[in-house]
C-alpha cells in the first residue's frame, strides 16, 4: 500500500460545524407547526365550503383523523428522505419528496377512510392539503434562505478537503467560494508528490502530497466531506475502500466529475452493473426558441403594458418636461442569430451621450465590452430615479411583443460589443435577449465580465420554463432594492 509520501504540518480548521445536523431537526420542528396550524385552519374554515356542506355532524371523526393525519404525514416526509441532511440547500429535490409524501399522504387517508367507511369530513380533508402543501413549501424556502445567509456568514459550513491535482483541486475551490451558500469551507488539498508549492495557484493550502488514494483515510479525520477530483490515480476497488474506510469517520464521499455550469435537471445518475454512469442531457438553448416561450412572453408583455401604463405615462412626462429632449432612448442592439434590431427605453442621458462614450472609454480605462460606470456624468436628474428601480426598460416590453426580445434572457448588447466575441460567447446569441436574466437577479451592473458572460451562457444552456418564472420573481426583488443599478 502506498502511504501518504509527505505530510504538511498546516493547522486544521476545527471549528464547529456539526451544527449542520440540527438543519433536519429545525425542518421536522418547521413542518409539524405547518401541519398542525393547517389542521386547525380545515376544522375551523371547513364549514365555509359550499361544495362540501353537509348536514351529517363528523365533529368527532375530525378531532380523530386530524392527529393520525399528522402523524401520517410526517412518517411519509421521513421515509422518503425529506429531512435527509443531503436535500437541504440546493436543487428541487426537497420539493419533490415534500410533494410526493403530501400526494401520498392524501391517498392513503383517504383510501383508509373510504375502505374503512369512516365518515371523514370532505372539507377538512381538502382544506389541510390545499392549505398545508403550499404552506410546507412557504416553510421550506424559508428555511433555505436562512441557511443560505447563515453559511454567506461563515456558520454552519462543512469542512471539505479536496483531493487531485492542482488544476482539478481550483477547478473545484472556484465553485465553492463562488458559491458561498453552499456551505463548504475549505481547509486544505491533497496532490501528487509531483507538486512542490505549498499552495496551488488559486490559493488553496496544499496539507499532504500523496502517490494515490489509499491512505488518505487518516488525513481526513478533521473535516466533514472529501471531494475527489482528477489528478490521483486510482481504480474503482480503491474507491470502493476509500468510501468504507471514511465511513467509520462519519466522513461523506464526494466523487467530482470535470464538469461545471450544469443545471440539475439535465444530470442523470444511472447505475449499470454497480457502476454508477453520469448522463448529462445536450444544451437547452434550442427549446427556448419555441411556441411556448414566445407565447408566454406574447401574454406576459401584455398584461404588464397594461398594468404599467400609469407609471410609463409618468415617466414620459418627466423625461419631456426635464430638457425637452426625446423621451425615448432607440439603440441598436444584436438579438437572437446577430440579427440587429432597435431596443427601446427611457431616454435617461443627455441628447449627445453617443458621443461621449469614446472619451469616457479612454479616461476610465475600459473596453466597449459591457462598458458601465458609476456616477456617469452622462446621466440626467429624473434618468437617475427611472434607472433606480428599471423604469427605463419598461419599453422594451414593445420588444417583446415585436419578437426582439424575451421578458428573460442573455443582456442585449450592441454591436461593438458583439464584434470582441468569441466562439464561446457567440453561444449567447442562440436565444432572444431578455429584460431580465440571471445576471440582473445575481447583482447587476456590480458583477464581474467574467461572471455576467458565465451566467449568460448557464442561462442558453439550461433554459427551462421554471427557471424563467424563477428569474421573473427575483427581478422584482432586485428591482425594488436597486441592487448594481446605476
Amino acid at each position: 500500500m502506498t502511504v501518504l509520501s509527505e505530510r504538511l504540518e498546516r493547522p486544521v480548521s476545527t471549528s464547529p460545524s456539526r451544527a449542520v445536523r440540527y438543519v433536519p431537526l429545525s425542518a421536522f420542528v418547521i413542518d409539524l407547526a405547518v401541519m398542525v396550524a393547517a389542521c386547525l385552519l380545515a376544522v375551523l374554515g371547513r364549514h365555509h365550503l359550499p361544495i362540501f356542506r353537509s348536514a351529517t355532524d363528523v365533529s368527532s371523526s375530525v378531532t380523530t383523523v386530524g392527529p393520525l393525519l399528522v402523524v401520517c404525514w410526517v412518517a411519509l416526509l421521513w421515509a422518503l428522505g425529506a429531512y435527509r441532511s443531503d436535500v437541504f440547500g440546493a436543487g428541487a429535490d426537497e420539493f419533490k419528496r415534500v410533494f410526493h409524501a403530501s400526494m401520498y399522504a392524501a391517498g392513503f387517508v383517504g383510501v383508509g377512510c373510504y375502505l374503512a367507511k369512516f365518515s371523514l369530513s370532505r372539507g377538512f380533508f381538502a382544506l389541510a392539503f390545499v392549505v398545508g402543501l403550499p404552506a410546507l413549501f412557504a416553510g421550506r424556502v424559508v428555511l433555505r434562505r436562512l441557511l443560505h445567509q447563515a453559511r454567506a456568514r461563515g456558520v454552519l459550513q462543512e469542512r471539505v478537503l479536496i483531493v487531485g491535482g492542482p488544476k482539478q483541486v481550483d477547478d473545484i475551490a472556484a465553485v465553492v467560494r463562488r458559491e458561498r451558500w453552499v456551505g463548504y469551507s475549505i481547509v486544505g488539498a491533497v496532490v501528487p508528490t509531483g507538486f512542490e508549492a505549498s499552495e496551488t495557484p488559486s490559493g488553496v493550502p496544499v496539507l499532504a502530497r500523496a502517490q494515490d488514494i489509499s491512505a488518505l483515510p487518516e488525513w481526513c479525520t478533521d473535516t466533514d466531506v472529501v471531494f475527489v477530483a482528477g489528478g490521483l490515480p486510482y481504480s474503482s476497488t480503491e474507491l470502493r475502500q476509500l468510501l468504507w474506510d471514511l465511513e467509520q469517520h462519519d466522513v461523506q464521499l464526494v466523487v467530482a466529475p470535470a464538469v461545471t455550469d450544469v443545471s440539475g435537471d439535465r444530470v442523470r445518475v444511472r447505475p449499470v452493473g454497480g457502476l454508477p454512469l453520469v448522463h448529462l442531457e445536450g444544451p437547452r438553448w434550442a427549446k427556448a426558441t419555441r411556441w411556448a416561450k414566445r407565447s408566454f412572453d406574447i401574454v406576459g408583455s401584455g398584461l404588464i403594458l397594461l398594468a404599467a401604463f400609469p407609471l410609463i405615462a409618468y415617466a414620459a412626462l418627466r423625461v419631456k418636461l426635464y430638457d425637452g429632449g426625446p423621451v425615448f432612448f432607440r439603440q441598436t442592439r444584436v438579438g437572437r442569430d446577430g440579427q440587429e434590431f432597435g431596443c427601446f427605453k427611457f431616454r435617461t442621458m443627455v441628447v449627445n451621450a453617443e458621443a461621449l462614450v469614446a472619451s469616457l472609454q479612454q479616461e476610465q480605462g475600459t473596453s466597449a465590452l459591457l462598458f458601465k460606470m458609476k456616477d456617469d456624468p452622462r446621466i440626467t436628474r429624473p434618468g437617475k430615479w427611472l434607472r433606480r428601480f428599471s423604469i427605463d426598460e419598461l419599453p422594451q416590453l414593445f420588444n417583446v411583443l415585436l419578437g426582439d426580445m424575451s421578458l428573460v434572457g442573455p443582456r442585449p448588447q450592441v454591436p461593438a460589443e458583439v464584434a470582441l466575441y468569441d466562439d464561446v460567447l457567440h453561444r449567447r446569441l442562440r436565444v432572444r435577449p431578455g429584460m431580465t436574466g440571471l445576471w440582473q437577479v445575481s447583482g447587476r451592473n456590480d458583477l464581474s465580465v467574467e461572471d455576467s458572460v458565465r451566467l449568460d451562457l448557464y442561462y442558453v444552456d439550461n433554459w427551462s420554463m421554471l427557471q424563467d418564472l424563477s428569474i421573473l420573481g427575483r427581478t422584482v426583488g432586485a428591482v425594488l432594492g436597486s441592487r448594481g443599478a446605476y
